[in-house]
């Protein structure tokens, strides 16, 4: 399984304007809007907020932890003494499984509706100073096949209509503990995010005749300028219409609906892809890289989905420096996404940190 990094572009690009130069914006398909960039904003100084990078834990077993092997948990409970994976029902649930069954529905005004599901906790390894970039690939192809298994799972219940996993990774991303460890929110109904998603792919499958993300890799492939890193199953880039700094999708080659899809050798395709990235991040600031990443299969709900391309999404907040993170304010709540930095700098960046692992 080749895990090289893409340099020049493979294809010029055919923009007509020289796009690191001028304010415009980018159209994204998958969720069916436009995003500023204003690639001259680099220029402008910071006087604002800046962030103090935390500290890696450098504890392998930590007492106080309370998502270390064997320790009492926040809630109560003890843990397993666990030694690979570690699988639980959140202490502290956002969803739970018995809500009573309620509408409000004022004039289309004043809506709610029950909402239940369920929330689980995944603790990737018993090691309390690791992450996903310090694991081996054999241990993330364990935290893989844990993410399939609990999809598979959670998502056979006739009443849940999705599963989302995800990792906050780091403080500046609201994650309460360094342990590395991941979430999974099943819900009844399908959230907004996936919601967007599945419009803008089915629209693009009826226009065009073929799944959205394996047309747009394919074009993604051909000029490599976004391109970050790859093996044989899986790329890593950073979207045309990147709204975070270095901010990546992770898309399979090859057609896959869902995590479940995918065989031996591309699960352990995707363990190498995530211990490519995450240690990439790392080098970027050569700080921890905080982000939020999460799985998007297509739902669980029984039908094939042809539009749907199973895919990742990476979100990490840093722009400038480990200590200047990106703000989503003003005209991004108000109007539209922007971003400073175009995604092609942001993906030579990101190669360049690659080609420091990886000597």
């Amino acid at each position: 399984m080749s895990s090289g990094q893409t340099g020049t572009s493979a294809l010029p690009s055919t923009d007509p304007v020289d796009l690191k130069e001028q304010p415009h914006r980018r159209w994204n398909p998958l969720k069916r809007e436009w995003v500023l960039v204003s690639p001259h904003r680099t220029q402008r100084p910071w006087q604002g907020q800046t962030e103090t990078p935390a500290q890696p834990p450098v504890l392998q077993y930590d007492p106080e932890c309370y998502l270390c092997p064997g320790n009492q948990r926040a809630g109560g409970h003890t843990n397993d003494k666990y030694t690979s994976t570690f699988v639980f029902v959140n202490d502290f649930a956002a969803l739970k499984p018995d809500v009573p069954e309620f509408t409000v529905d004022q004039q289309g005004l004043l809506v709610a509706e029950a909402e239940s599901g369920t929330c689980k906790v995944i603790c990737f390894s018993p090691r309390h100073d690791l992450t996903l970039a310090k694991m081996d690939v054999p241990s993330i192809r364990k935290v893989v096949d844990v993410w399939a298994e609990q999809t598979e799972e959670l998502g056979s219940r006739d009443d849940i209509g999705y599963v989302q996993i995800f990792e906050n990774r780091g403080a500046m991303m609201g994650a309460s503990n360094p342990h590395p460890h991941g979430q999974i929110w099943a819900s009844r109904s399908l959230p907004n995010e996936l919601v967007l998603e599945l419009a803008g792919q089915k629209a693009y499958l009826e226009e065009h005749g073929t799944p959205l993300l394996s047309a747009y890799l394919e074009l993604e492939l051909a000029q490599g300028e976004r391109v970050v890193v790859q093996n044989d199953y899986f790329v890593a880039l950073v979207p045309y219409w990147a709204v975070w700094p270095f901010e990546t999708l992770v898309l399979p080659r090859h057609r896959a609906a869902r995590l479940t899809d995918l065989d031996p050798a591309a699960r352990d395709g995707l363990a190498n892809i995530l211990q490519q990235l995450t240690s990439t991040y790392d080098q970027v600031f050569n700080v921890s890289f905080p982000y939020s990443m999460g799985l998007h299969p297509a739902p669980p709900d029984g039908e094939e989905h042809p539009e749907w391309q199973f895919h990742l999404h990476f979100y990490p907040p840093l722009l400038r420096s480990a200590t200047v993170r990106k703000f989503m304010v003003g005209f991004e709540l108000l109007a539209s996404p922007q971003r400073d930095i175009t995604p092609e700098s942001a993906a030579e960046t990101l190669r360049q940190a690659a080609a420091k692992r990886t000597t």
